[in-house]
Parts: C-alpha cells; structure tokens; sequence
C-alpha cells in the first residue's frame, strides 16, 4: 500500500487512540471485512476522545450494495491508520434517532466519543478516495486550514514567516484521489508543516499557476523569512498528486539544501539517491571556494525536488579528477558509473539533469516534441511563458543594467527603481518582461527619455507637475552579481525595490505583472502624506485636480485633519500614511484654519476624510485614540469596495490590501 510506504519513518508520530466505525444495512456479504453491530453495541463501543462514522438504515431497506462495496474498500486503508471499521443494523427491538426517518438514513455522522462532529450526505462518499479524504479532512480541520481567498493565503503565510514551513494544494473537488493523497500526508506531516488546501482556481492562478486543469502542490519554504515584506520561497512539486510521490517531495524538503563533501563521489550517498534521485556535485577548490558554494546554492534552490546538491572539495579529495571537470552528476541506479562534465553555464547544469532524470523517461515521447511552438503541456507554466518568448527581442536599452562597480554609485546619486533577478530563473526571466513593458510605458505616457553617459543609462524624467527630479530603471543580474544582492537582502527573486534619498528602500510586494509595478511606480513620485498648507490646496487635493494626473491609479484620495497641537495624532497618521505609499494618495493639513474644513466636512479632530474621485463623494471618519495600525486598518476598509473590485479581476494593484497584512503581523 502506498500508505505504508509514505509511513515508513515516521510513524512515530501516528495518531494512536482513534477509531472509525461505519455503520450500513443489515446487508451482509461474506466478503465483507467489517463486522456488523447493533445500535446498542456501537454506541457501547464509543470511546472519550475517539472517532467514529456512523451510517445507519433500516433492516428492511434495499441494499445499496455499491456504497457498501466502497465502504469495504475503504476500511483496508483505513486500517492502516488504526482506524476500525463496522456496520450497524437498525433493528425494530432497539430505538436511535439515527434509525428513525427516511431522509436521515441518506446521511453519515461522524463522532468523537458521544459527540457529533459532521454529517455527510451518503452522495458525497461516492467512492474509496472520497470516504478517506472526507474522514482524514473532518479529523484534521485543526491541521489543514481550507481557504477560498488570496487574503486567507496571505494571512497564513506572514504568520508562518520565521516559524515554520507551509504546504499548499489546489485540488479541483472535495473527495478526489488528489484530495485523499494531501489528507494521508497531512495525517503524518501535519505537526511539522501548515497544510492549506484550496478548491478555488482563481486562487492558484494568482500565485502564477495557468495550468488549472491540474492539481498542484507546492512548498512555502517560510521559516527562511526574516523580513515580513517578503514573500516565502516557492517549491512546485511537479509530479502528479499521489501519496508516494507527495512522501517523496516532503523528505526532499526536508533534506539539506547543500552539503559539503570531500570523498569519491562514486561512494557518496545521500537520502537523495535512496528516493530515487540523481546527485550532482559542484566541484570546488580553495581559490574559488566562495564563488563556487554560491553557484551551488543556485543551483541547489533550481533543483530542489529533483536532485540533490552537493559541493565537491576537490583540494581535500584523494581521488583524481579530470582537470577541467567542474561538475560530477551521478544517476540515483547503483553500480552506474559517475559523469564528469564541463560545464559553465548554470543552466547547462539544470538541463542536464532534468534531460536525464529517470522519473522523466516515460516522457520521452513527449520531449521529442518540444520544439511543437504550441507546447500544449509544459511542468512549470511561468517556464512555458519564458519558452514562449524566447525570440522576442527585448529593449533592455530602456533600462540600466548594474553591476558591482556601478550599483552603489548609481543608487546613490538618483531616485532608482532596481530590479533583482537571476538569468537562469525562470519566473524572473517572465517578470523581465513586464518591467521593461513598465519601462515602455513610462517612456511613452509622461517620460521623456535622457541618454546620461556612453553606458547607456537612460534616466526617465517626469512631464507632470508632479516631480520633476530622475527616477532611473534599473536592474542586476544577482546570478553574476551575488554578493550586491546578498548585502540589498535579496533573498528570493525577482523582486523590485525603490530607493530614495534619505529614505530606507522600499519593496514592491504587489503582483509580478506590468499594471501593479506601474501603480507602485506612478505613487511613489510624491511623497507620503502630502504637506498641505493652504485651505485652497487642500480643496483641490480632495477635488482630484492637485494630482489628477495620478487618479489613474488610485481613484481614492486620504486628507488627515488635525489641530497643530495634535503631535501624536499626526505622527500615527504620518507613520500610517508612508506605509501605506504606491497604494493610496495621502495629505495631511494641520494649520490654525484646519477648522474651516472640519466645519464644512463635518469632522471632529482629528479626523480624515476620504475623497472617492469617481463617486463624486468626500466622506469624513473620526481618528480620536486611534494609532498607526488602526489608521491603516481604517483607510484599508474604507477603500475595501474598490480595492476588492480591482481584486475581482486578478490585476496586480492590489498591493494596498496586501501591505496591510504585512503590516498586522510586523506590529
């Protein structure tokens, strides 16, 4: 049984001590393999703090002899989680309320001890994958947290930042072999990962998966999160969703990312090669032992789940090596000599891997047809996009490309979006995309466009009121430039982050799409909140005509009202309203005549009032005793009717929603 295998090794934390006992009509076969009871011996047999499903009907009712076939079926798996499994006959001598009307008998009820937990509609244990998973899920609701929205994931994730690590699925139904498999894993690794399960396909498409034709599984690598603005690493598991290929993909997560060796590697083994994959050495030595150990950890994220990585010391190895050998790969099949390889190019070395990684080889037939430009079927989607476009002559021009010598001093000497990207990342490659489309955009709509040296660096100067000094696209390629990322914090890719004079960088946590960054982008050009000093200003900022140029997106405007004494007020709402900059337009007004807006918007300081540009409409809210995150809080569920409109249609500026439950766990 495949439960057997994925148990193996950790049983140990097998939860003893729970039942489970179906209950049928008096129907008996002499196939079956579970006893019949009587209403008075099953509810004898009901224990404290034990399990229990319950299906009664009447001695006299047809056989439904295809759910008692299923129910038989499905007490041989469940016997391995030591869950017993009976029938109950609803006898004339003995009286339940489980044996009295008709409608009740098209129910399952399931208990712990005397207590009744869930009732199931017979329709929905339609077969033996359904029975399990309906009874594992129920069993489990403390350990697999189901959700429907984006916001639910993210909540999740930020408070597993630095703790723990999350497994997510997307199944299509309730009651599916896929959904079964991610219950009997979360039987056994739900107290050392966070299972999230989702049936809802607009929520796998917004973590970038297209192929929602298919279950998927992924791995939140959280637990490596320091800074709460960041996402957590994502590992796809790309086999189908089974019990043992799902065992297997935990324990490769489980596993080191890298481990240093300096023995023959025909002799080394790792528990990679146990489940069943290949290794692949990076050979080091102590001139280059810095650059190499950085090589292999990207190598080692590129491969996690389908090999391991190991970092060879060539200096202490006793075994001859040919010289220019620079990688060893070595297939998972015993007594199958290693290879010794040159290769300079990261994404040589992925190749070769997946070109010769055994669980591919049934797909041969497949891979004959890869150059087919529809590529109807492709493991990883946002690679498939990369695939795609791989032709498309991108205007890198529009942007400037740093380096180690030139990051500091370009950052530092002009307002500069950075781009932090690997080339041999595929989700980085796609993203790249959209950022010079970012970079069209700017150049096309309000920028003209400035050559500032023979290094083609182009500066993008702002047509508008709005600002007039140089905000400059940049980008670097982390994979030749590691240790400028390293020192930037970049600790995933891609990301983008504003740097500003005087201020601490800012990142870009908003969708990896070209709308959501030009938001991010267009905000960020004035500052947050606004100093406003002139009651004709500040009509004008609550009018849309002071920044209409930027209306476009954000259709909402925040106006802070205090009296000048209100220091602490004005603080919070200060803090609160820098936050909340790239997602919603913020002013502050704090003069002596504060008074004539507070009287005409029927205000009490401290308050803000909330400009809806499309409406027409200037709402006011009190702000008394409230501090940083409650006015945050505030201007997020004010705006929530036209953030969750935007929401609705899957577009990336979505970012202020997203800030905001950053910003609850950060506090």
């Amino acid at each position: 049984m495949q439960l057997q295998l994925m148990m193996s090794s950790d049983f140990s934390i097998f939860r003893v001590g729970i039942s489970f006992i179906m209950m049928c009509i008096f129907h008996k076969s002499t196939e079956d393999s579970v006893p019949e009871l009587s209403p008075q011996k099953y509810f004898s047999t009901l224990q404290p703090g034990k399990a229990s499903l319950a299906y009664f009907c009447q001695a006299d009712s047809p056989s439904t002899s295809v759910l008692l076939e299923e129910l038989n079926e499905a007490a041989k798996p469940l016997q391995d989680y030591g869950i017993s499994v009976a029938k109950v006959n609803c006898v004339k001598e003995e009286t339940s309320k489980y044996c009295g009307k008709e409608k009740d008998l098209m129910k399952a009820y399931l208990f712990r001890g005397n207590i009744l937990l869930r009732e199931f509609p017979t329709d929905t244990l339609f077969d033996v994958n359904a029975i399990v998973a309906h009874v594992l899920f129920a069993l489990l609701f403390n350990e697999v947290k189901y959700i429907t929205t984006l916001e639910d994931l993210q909540n999740i994730e930020n408070a597993l930042k630095g703790k723990a690590n999350m497994v997510f699925s997307y199944v299509r139904a309730i009651g599916t072999p896929e959904h079964r498999a991610v219950m009997e894993a979360a039987f056994v690794y739900g107290t050392t990962y966070q299972f999230v399960l989702t049936t809802e396909m607009a929520l796998l498409e917004s973590i970038g998966s297209e192929n929602i034709e298919l279950a998927h599984l992924y791995f939140f690598h959280c637990n490596l999160v320091s800074d709460l603005t960041q996402q957590c690493r994502r590992t796809r598991m790309e086999q189908s969703l089974t019990t043992l290929n799902i065992h297997l993909f935990v324990k490769t997560m489980k596993a080191p990312l890298l481990t240093e060796v300096a023995e023959d590697p025909q002799q080394v083994s790792t528990i990679h090669l146990q489940l069943g994959l290949p290794l692949v050495f990076i050979v080091s030595q102590q001139a280059t032992y810095e650059a190499d150990r950085r090589t292999a950890e990207w190598v080692a994220w590129r491969l996690l789940g389908k090999a391991g990585v190991l970092l060879l010391l060539r200096d202490s190895l006793k075994v001859n090596i040919p010289q220019h050998t620079n990688v060893i790969f070595k297939r998972a099949e015993q007594e199958v000599p290693v290879e010794f390889l040159e290769l300079h190019d990261v994404e040589l070395i992925i190749s070769h891997v997946e070109n010769n990684n055994h669980i591919e080889e049934t797909q041969e037939d497949e891979d004959d047809d890869m150059e087919d430009p529809d590529m109807d079927i492709q493991d990883d989607e946002v690679a498939e996009t990369v695939y795609r476009d791989r032709k498309r002559q991108l205007p890198l021009e529009l942007t400037v490309e740093l380096t180690e010598e030139t990051f500091n001093a370009t950052v530092m000497a002009s307002d500069s979006i950075v781009l932090f990207y690997a080339g041999w990342h595929a989700v980085s490659m796609a993203f790249l995309q959209s950022y010079i489309d970012v970079a069209i955009k700017l150049k096309g709509d309000s920028c003209t466009r400035t050559a500032v040296d023979a290094g083609s660096q182009w500066s993008l100067l702002s047509s508008s009121s709005l600002d007039t000094s140089t905000m400059l696209l940049t980008r670097i390629n982390c994979a030749d430039w590691s240790d400028i990322c390293t020192k930037q914090n970049v600790s995933e890719f891609p990301i983008v982050k504003m740097y500003k004079k005087g201020e601490n960088p800012v990142s870009y946590v908003g969708m990896l799409g070209t709308e959501g960054l030009l938001k991010f982008i267009q905000l960020n050009r004035i500052s947050y909140p606004v100093n406003i000093t002139l009651i004709q200003e500040a009509e004008k900022y609550l009018s849309g005509e002071l920044y209409k140029d930027l209306l476009t997106y954000s259709s909402v405007s925040v106006l802070g009202l205090f009296s000048p004494t209100m220091t602490t007020a004005k603080e919070d709402f200060t803090e609160a309203g820098n936050y909340l900059k790239g997602c919603v337009i913020t002013g502050i007004y704090s003069e002596e005549d504060v008074w004539i807006l507070s009287n005409k918007y029927t205000a009490t300081l401290p308050a803000l009032l909330l400009a809806r540009h499309k409406e027409g409409k200037i709402e006011s809210i009190p702000l008394a005793n409230t501090h940083v995150q409650d006015i945050v809080q505030i201007i997020t569920n004010a705006s929530l009717e036209t953030f969750m409109i935007i929401i609705s249609k899957y577009q990336a500026n979505h970012l202020c929603i997203r800030k905001s439950w950053h910003f609850h766990v950060m506090l």
